[in-house]
C-alpha cells in the first residue's frame, strides 16, 4: 500500500508535542517500511522553507526547552527517500517563492494533483 499524506495544517501540537504530527507518524511508518509521499499544502507549504526557529517560545514564566524544527523533521524525510511536494500555488500565495525551498523538495500545481494522486493507494488529509 502506498498512502500520500496531504498536509494543510501548519504548527499543530508544535507547542505541546515539539513537533507536528503528520510528520512524526510519516517518519514513524516509513521506520517500518510503509511507502510514503507528502503534500505540502495551505499553511504547511511554510515547512519546506529552510533555517526556522522557534527558539525562545515563552509563555509567561513558562519557557519552551525543546522547539519545533519543522524544517529538519521535512528535510529529514526527504533523506528518508520520502517524495516531498509543495503546492506551487499556495506557497507563492504566501510570499514563497520556489527558489526558498530548501532541497529535495518537489514543487507541484494544484492542476497535477489529480495525477500524483491515481499514483497512490490511500490519500490521508490532515
Amino acid at each position: 500500500m502506498k498512502a500520500l499524506q496531504v498536509i494543510s495544517s501548519a504548527y499543530r501540537c508544535t507547542i505541546e508535542e515539539q513537533d507536528d504530527p503528520a510528520v512524526w507518524i510519516t517518519h514513524a511508518m516509513k521506520g517500518q517500511g510503509a511507502e510514503l509521499g507528502v503534500v505540502l499544502r495551505g499553511n504547511a507549504v511554510c515547512y519546506s522553507i529552510e533555517g526556522q526557529d522557534a527558539s525562545g517560545i515563552s509563555f509567561g514564566d513558562w519557557q519552551q526547552t525543546n522547539p519545533p524544527r519543522l524544517d529538519r523533521d521535512i528535510a529529514s524525510l526527504v533523506d528518508k527517500g520520502i517524495d516531498v511536494y509543495v503546492i506551487e500555488e499556495d506557497a507563492r500565495e504566501r510570499g514563497i517563492t520556489s527558489s526558498a525551498f530548501m532541497p529535495g523538495l518537489k514543487p507541484i500545481t494544484r492542476a497535477a494533483l489529480a495525477g500524483l494522486f491515481a499514483e497512490y493507494d490511500q490519500i490521508w488529509n490532515w
